[in-house]
């Protein structure tokens, strides 16, 4: 599919609704604030029906770009200097980065930034390049980095392969059955060790033209890595028996594993030329392709080069690569924010909108039907191409935005979508957001899962989202939802609030679960709903905004706390009128919207809202800012007034 980036008037075809009233922005009525950001998403659309805002991510993205480039002998001055310049405009004042908008340094972020403005012909005398250097080696230098940052040094000669963990392909092989075969990761985590195993049983080495003696520092290292005894004892003996093996594997199994694992991944790779939609596959997956001996001009490299390209932003700002593409999850968000905010079934941009989702449907099977073999396969992914793999998530949401429109063909998708997410509950009564069950905790133990997330177990936003869009669908009643709901009551907090896998954090999670379990039956007046009520109170700023900093996936202290935003001010304010509050609370919460608002609609919002990978790794969705408030401002004008 080939998408058309949509300009402030790309939606100049299709009939706006009634414009907002005469106001500047700061004294406008809810009513008012709420027109404007209607307007506002409404120019936003595509020609083709879709919305899509910037999935903005950390510089590592832009970083490993350039170093894949490089490997591949590909790389540019032009995008070399413009990718640089975006890079340096991310540094902090004491030379470090972060993963996250204003939150503290990150050493391996801060390695892999370094070496691409080394890269990029910085050199290491340079002040912002002298003060990121003193940050490493403080830091305990690159021994102290994680293991995807020693990889990438590690083909560049920058570190030995031998100091890796073992990784070898033969894993392949290991039946579905058998602890640690490649289906008890999760997609996104099974799709590029995959390529990594390739990768670290060809062992390559490029050097760099330069050295970076400046990153290595004589401290010992000590990785915050929480032990388990026993099993790190035993892991730790599995990845020395495994260096061995590694050092004369069998020739005849180690020629068929790298075999079957270039062509897993050729498999795998979508129509765009992305691999899941996401960034590391993808590259990894062009790394292997390339060592097993495909080259530039072979179809799957070719493809897969040319897909990065629509992921790259080029602006006043510099060249920046983003990790992913949302375009149906933000498709079906703005049509449930329009919807809130009154735009009528039949409006021209919903049924365009329609038309485009139900485009998007998943219709053939993928990595989940290794676990539900015989569950026909519907609903939806998040991204323009990722067929393999559909969510939960993005299907709840779809079924709700199809719920709302008057299109003659929505209803056997949606039908198709219920019985499908259905289908993937897990054995708790929890849903997952890619697979069912995916739970068995062993993988995180293993030597190379030492960043993000690698399994895929039930979290309360995700099965929030399916149980308001089951419920809505007339299923509250139901045995799956009626689980589904214990097992919410279940996850809650003692403080009575909900953990957010998805999005930042504790206020999102609530956010998603409150609305939910009022949409499937439990009365605003139960505990459950009055303790989370009371947590939302307890943690509104004196401003009148919410805000979690997304420390708080690490640091309890933050939980609840950090700067407002207007998307997370949107997710306390959605919750609190599910739950029937009208008090001050929720004016106060109102009125730091339509305070801060734009004149042209939308919000600021530089803080990162959206989790990647809880504790490592974050995003900062550019629609989020506007789709939740519209949601939230169209709830309440509906509910209470101007």
């Amino acid at each position: 599919m080939t998408a058309t980036e949509p300009t402030e008037t790309s939606a100049s075809t299709v009939p706006a609704a009634p414009s907002a009233p005469s106001a500047s922005a700061g004294t406008r009525t809810p009513a008012e604030a709420m027109a404007a950001a209607r307007d506002h998403l409404l120019r936003l659309q595509a020609p083709e029906g879709w919305w899509k805002g910037e999935l903005q991510t950390n510089v590592t993205m832009d970083a490993e770009d350039l170093l894949l480039r490089e490997f591949l002998g590909i790389r540019t001055a032009d995008d070399t200097r413009e990718a640089a310049r975006w890079i340096r405009s991310q540094q902090a004042p004491d030379g470090t980065w972060a993963n996250f908008h204003d939150g503290p340094p990150d050493l391996s972020t801060t390695v892999e930034a370094y070496v691409a403005l080394r890269l990029a012909g910085d050199e290491p005398d340079a002040p912002h390049m002298r003060r990121a250097a003193a940050f490493v080696r403080g830091e305990g230098g690159i021994p102290a980095t994680r293991v995807f940052t020693r990889f990438w040094l590690a083909m560049f000669g920058h570190w030995s392969w031998d100091e890796l963990p073992a990784l070898p392909p033969e894993m392949v092989f290991l039946p579905r059955w058998f602890p640690l075969n490649v289906y008890d990761f999760a997609c996104w985590a099974r799709q590029t060790i995959v390529p990594l195993t390739v990768v670290a049983a060809k062992r390559p080495v490029r050097p760099l033209p330069f050295e970076l003696e400046e990153l290595r520092s004589g401290r010992p290292v000590r990785r915050g890595r929480r032990l388990v005894p026993g099993w790190d004892e035993a892991f730790t003996a599995l990845d020395r028996a495994l260096r061995v093996y590694e050092r004369r594997p069998l020739p005849g199994l180690r020629k068929a594993a790298l075999r079957r694992a270039g062509e897993w991944i050729i498999a795998r790779q979508e129509p765009d030329g992305s691999w899941g939609g996401i960034q590391p596959p993808w590259v990894y997956s062009l790394l292997a392709l390339h060592l097993l001996g495909h080259g530039l001009d072979h179809p799957g490299v070719r493809r897969g080069l040319d897909g990065l390209e629509r992921f790259t932003i080029r602006d006043a700002k510099g060249r920046r690569l983003e990790a992913c593409q949302s375009p149906v999850w933000d498709t079906v968000l703005a049509m449930n924010a329009l919807a809130d905010a009154g735009v009528p079934a039949g409006h021209p941009a919903l049924e365009t909108a329609a038309e485009w989702v139900l485009g998007e449907e998943v219709q053939g099977p993928g990595d989940w039907s290794v676990r539900r073999p015989d569950l026909p396969p519907g609903g939806w992914a998040f991204e323009f191409d990722n067929d393999y793999y559909p969510d939960t998530d993005d299907t709840a949401e779809a079924v709700l935005a199809l719920s709302r429109v008057a299109h003659p063909k929505a209803e056997p998708a949606i039908e198709r979508g219920v019985r499908w997410m259905a289908g993937m509950v897990s054995r708790d009564g929890g849903f997952g957001a890619f697979d069912a069950d995916n739970t068995r905790a062993l993988c995180r133990r293993l030597p190379f899962c030492d960043f993000g997330e690698v399994i895929d177990p039930p979290s309360a936003d995700v099965t929030a989202h399916v149980v308001e869009a089951l419920s809505h669908r007339g299923m509250a009643d139901s045995t799956l939802v009626k689980r589904a709901v214990v097992w919410l009551l279940k996850a809650q907090e003692d403080d009575g609030s909900w953990f957010g896998r998805w999005g930042a954090n504790h206020v999102y999670g609530t956010g998603s679960v409150v609305p939910a379990l009022i949409a499937a039956g439990v009365r605003p007046g139960k505990p459950a709903i009055r303790r989370a009520v009371r947590w939302l109170e307890r943690h509104q700023r004196e401003d009148g905004g919410w805000g979690e900093d997304l420390r708080s996936y690490r640091d309890p202290e933050w939980v609840g706390h950090g700067v407002s935003t207007a998307s997370q001010t949107a997710w306390a304010l959605l919750a609190l009128l599910a739950a029937g509050e009208r008090g001050r609370t929720v004016e106060r919460g109102v009125r730091w919207l339509t305070e801060h608002q734009r004149p042209d609609g939308t919000w600021d919002e530089d803080h990162f809202t959206g989790t990647g990978f809880p504790g490592d790794f974050y995003i900062n969705y550019h629609l989020y800012r506007l789709v939740f408030p519209l949601s939230a401002l169209g709830r309440y004008v509906k509910g209470i007034g101007s």
